[in-house]
């Protein structure tokens, strides 16, 4: 299972820069949106990005972190800025997934937007203790099942890779869990140590059982 980040530029009244105008470009520092907590996947990645592009083009990419709600509000705050490419916007599919979990949406993901280009291609992978019994996925799958009011799916937010990507796992098994959000992956990933430590069974994306 995979999920797919790009860059897009908000569009609105936006006129593609052509000749000596596309050669000026950038004049000043970039702003790279990254509308998920500081510390994630994503925002790793953002910041890698980021540093590539400013030795390439020689300016600065600042990266700034607006999260919550999905993503839609640093999302929004990027479609709200003047439309002359120095706001991107970092994101995944939950672009995408967001206009059907979220009612009133300060921004039309498609309208407000341009899409640049693909960044990256994420697996989303699942591990679990040494010790663990199953020895492979096939047995992880029959011990969810089995144990399904063991199983805790905890996932870095409400329309994040790892909550509808553990989503479509548990309804391709056609299991429930008890799900718990937490507010970003770096919130997460000290759950993970802690499910480590206390030998619980743990998928990367995540899924947690108490033994």
């Amino acid at each position: 299972m995979f999920f797919k980040t790009f860059i897009a530029v908000a569009c609105t009244s936006f006129v593609v820069a052509t000749s000596a105008r596309a050669q000026e470009l950038p004049s000043k520092h970039v702003t790279l949106m990254m509308p998920y907590a500081a510390g994630g996947p994503g925002d790793t990645l953002t910041r890698i990005i980021g540093q590539g592009m400013g030795k390439v083009l020689g300016r600065v990419f600042l990266v700034e972190n607006v999260a919550g709600a999905g993503g839609t509000l640093g999302t929004a705050k990027v479609a709200a800025s003047a439309p002359d490419g120095y706001s991107l916007l970092m994101m995944h599919f939950g672009h995408a997934a967001n206009t059907a979990l979220y009612r009133n949406l300060r921004y039309d993901p498609i309208k407000d937007f341009e899409p640049i280009g693909m960044i990256a291609e994420s697996p989303m992978a699942f591990v679990a203790r040494k010790d663990f019994p199953a020895s492979n996925f096939s047995d992880f799958v029959s011990y969810v099942k089995t144990n399904r009011e063991k199983v805790v799916h905890g996932h870095a937010g409400i329309g994040s890779a790892s909550h509808l990507c553990g989503l479509l796992f548990l309804d391709a098994i056609e299991v429930t869990v008890t799900v718990v959000p937490y507010k970003s992956n770096s919130a997460l990933f000290p759950s993970i140590c802690d499910c480590l430590q206390l030998q619980e069974i743990l998928a990367a994306v995540a899924f947690c059982a108490i033994s």
